[in-house]
């Protein structure tokens, strides 16, 4: 049980008025449930109107209060408890006069308590209390000697009636009306007509009111506690983010002051080497100008003496020597000075270099990437969302995106960015090779979640279109194939019709037309399109083996061929160089276009077989070896870098593999002969997919060629027809 005088301390400190630290007097509620003295009230509002203010703040929760017109606070109610508690703590000042008698008419001071009879009384009236039989039993206690439990028991005490004549009756009713409580003579005498309930029966109904309000309360309160949580730990990330990035500030500065160190150091080491041979370069200049010029000094003192002295003798005997000598100075060069390059410092500073700070909503984490859908070869598109960290879309001016694509092989794609103004960025970018990609997308420095990540993207499938031509002499038919190309300026197909020792050509529009033919003395095995439209033709078995047509078939020029022997196959690199398969020295030459200058030249080591045909692309050389039924790899340089493929009919091999052709999605397309197929794969050598079956049935595809839009024209050696694909 707690101590009394404890308890006494704890019922003071509850009754403190926080404005003026003392037990409360006249204590008044204001509506936030605070409760203060008048007076203290009254001094505030007082303070504030001086301050020309209409409102005062409850010092507790700070809510605003309108001062009243009168100037004071005294119509508020005044607090229940606190009025019953100051009542308990006077008990226990003896200097004051707490309570008086309930019993008798003479205000004398109360003594003691009873607790059945629920009066104070004087000592006269407890003496008369313990002398009558009736209350003799009753429980009585002295103020002076209460004791913690009594002191609990006087807070909860029935409250007695105010109105005269009726002080010693319990409120025990409620006027429903009125909404007071009263006691049994006021619900006879004043609220008669009233609707008067037991005030058990209300103080429960109303309990139930209380307790719902106060339930709803505390619902509130466990929201705004997770608000507080959620915004303490919001606050604690922005504080960690701000300290990263300042972190990482000083860490990159930290870095970039490192390497301008290093920068400063570098370059003082360069100009000293400068400076230092520079100066050698001076002295060695003067000290041979210092020799030459002490040759000529002494060449001219020897000969101003001869002259001074003026013998003849002398003279003729010196003057052959005194000539020679003078000759060998004269014709040595003129003087040559050293001229000091310029030397400066140029300054690259870019504001690049530096970082910013970047103040958003974005958080990287919530940020997403949506709608990937793409196919080699085609201009693809996908969203990058900004959104804050409630998930919600949002849009900052300041926020930077940055979006890198890696292909298979590393190199990265070129990637346009349109800011929607909304929170949306179109990322455009076109593939040209299928496969996993590398997407790695920054939101102010920040990946997104999953960020890099790998997209599939799809290989262009190709699809059959026609077939056109057939075994014969007459215009639109063939007699032996040897090769196809595709001019790039105007889409005309050009066909080297070789048993029949011609060249036809055909425009290509909704449908495949017969343009025109070029007669030739003998039988083409290749042809390839110019830049500018002209049309190049081999021959093989004629002198004169290069030759150099328009579109419309008219001879341009015959091109120099003295460094060919017995030539297969050519084809034009992107700069405009030749490449020519040979078979009689089993090489692979690059010429000029003129054919005038041997570029390069290179074999397979150790393959004795020969090359049929040879393409050019992204500076790797790809050629065709029938007899070794492979694709042999090269750099631009001509060294052997590996194999793709080896013999036999599994898919990425071959049975004589011949022509060769590279489509706009990076495919190495490979006429695989005798398997009567064409097989596609990566640069890297990859097998991707084959086109057989019914295309090919009974056929020999031999070359193949694309065009600009990537249709796919395939001849047959057999049948002397061309397939398209689309």
């Amino acid at each position: 049980m707690m101590d009394v005088q404890q308890l006494f301390k704890n019922l003071k400190k509850e009754a403190e008025c926080l404005l003026c630290l003392e037990t409360v007097k006249n204590p008044k509620t204001l509506p936030c449930l605070h409760s203060f003295c008048l007076e203290c009230l009254d001094k505030l509002a007082n303070f504030a109107r001086r301050q020309l203010q209409t409102t005062i703040k409850c010092p507790v929760c700070q809510t605003s209060f309108s001062i009243p017109d009168t100037g004071t606070f005294a119509d508020l109610p005044s607090s229940f408890h606190l009025n019953r508690l100051v009542d308990v703590l006077a008990l226990e000042d003896g200097t004051v006069q707490a309570q008086n008698c309930n019993n008798c008419d003479e205000n004398n001071p109360a003594t003691s308590y009873c607790f059945v009879c629920q009066s104070f009384l004087c000592a006269s009236c407890f003496q008369s209390h313990q002398r009558f039989k009736t209350t003799r039993g009753h429980r009585n206690v002295l103020i002076d000697k209460l004791q913690a439990q009594d002191v609990h028991e006087l807070i909860h005490r029935p409250v007695m009636c105010s109105q005269r004549y009726h002080e010693d009756q319990p409120l025990e009713f409620y006027c429903e009306d009125c909404k007071v409580l009263i006691c049994l003579k006021c619900s006879i005498v004043s609220h008669n007509r009233h609707l008067v309930t037991d005030t058990e029966k209300s103080v429960q109904e109303q309990k139930m009111q209380m307790a719902e309000a106060v339930a709803k309360v505390k619902a509130k309160i466990i929201l705004y506690e997770t608000e507080i949580k959620k915004q303490t730990d919001l606050q604690n990330k922005n504080i960690a983010d701000i300290m990263n990035a300042e972190k990482k500030m000083i860490g990159s500065l930290d870095e970039w002051m490192r390497d301008l160190r290093q920068h400063k150091k570098k370059m003082k080491e360069k100009f000293r080497d400068i400076y230092e041979a520079e100066q050698r370069q001076h002295a060695a200049r003067v000290e041979n100008l210092e020799l030459i010029t002490t040759q000529l000094k002494s060449c001219v003192d020897r000969g101003q003496s001869i002259f001074e002295r003026n013998i003849s003798a002398e003279i003729l005997n010196a003057n052959p020597a005194i000539l020679e000598r003078c000759d060998e100075l004269l014709i040595e060069r003129e003087p040559d000075v050293y001229k000091s390059p310029y030397y400066n410092y140029v300054v690259e500073k870019s504001l690049n270099m530096f970082g910013r700070v970047v103040v958003t909503r974005s958080d990287p984490s919530m940020c997403l990437a949506e709608g990937h859908d793409n196919e080699a070869g085609k201009e693809s598109k996908f969203v990058v969302v900004t959104r804050d960290s409630e998930r919600l879309q949002c849009y900052q001016q300041d926020d930077q995106i940055k979006v890198d694509i890696s292909t298979p092989e590393g190199d990265h794609l070129k990637t346009k960015l349109k800011d929607s103004k909304d929170g949306k960025y179109t990322v455009t970018y076109t593939p040209q090779c299928a496969g996993p990609h590398r997407f790695e997308i920054l939101v102010n420095g920040q990946p997104l979640t999953g960020s890099p990540f790998l997209v599939e993207i799809r290989q262009h499938q190709h699809q059959f279109a026609l077939k056109f031509g057939s075994r014969g002499k007459g215009p639109g038919e063939f007699d032996s194939i040897s090769d196809i190309a595709v001019s790039d300026k105007t889409g005309t197909i050009a066909v080297a019709d070789a048993g029949n020792k011609r060249i036809q050509l055909f425009s290509c529009d909704t449908n495949i037309k017969f343009q025109t033919r070029v007669r030739l003395d003998g039988a083409p095995c290749s042809v390839a399109f110019t830049d500018c439209g002209d049309l190049l033709t081999l021959i093989p078995l004629k002198n004169r083996k290069l030759r150099l047509f328009s579109e419309e078939g008219q001879l341009i020029k015959h091109i120099d061929d003295k460094h060919l022997e017995k030539p297969q196959h050519l084809s034009i690199t992107s700069n405009g160089c030749l490449i020519i398969t040979e078979e009689k020295s089993k090489e692979v030459k690059v010429l000029s276009f003129d054919g005038s200058c041997l570029l390069l030249s290179f074999t397979a080591p150790g393959c004795d077989n020969c090359p049929k045909y040879a393409v050019n692309h992204k500076n790797k050389f790809y050629v065709s070896y029938p007899s070794a039924h492979c694709i042999k790899v090269f750099n631009k340089r001509g060294v052997y870098l590996h194999d793709i493929g080896s013999e036999g009919s599994n898919d990425g091999h071959f049975v004589v593999p011949v022509g060769l052709a590279i489509d706009k999605y990076n495919q190495l397309i490979v006429c695989d002969v005798n398997n009567q197929r064409l097989q596609l794969f990566t640069l890297s050598g990859k097998f991707l997919r084959k086109l057989e079956g019914e295309y090919f049935d009974n056929s020999k595809p031999s070359c193949a060629v694309t065009n600009s839009i990537d249709n796919l024209f395939v001849a047959d050696v057999w049948r002397g027809c061309i397939t398209v694909f689309y």
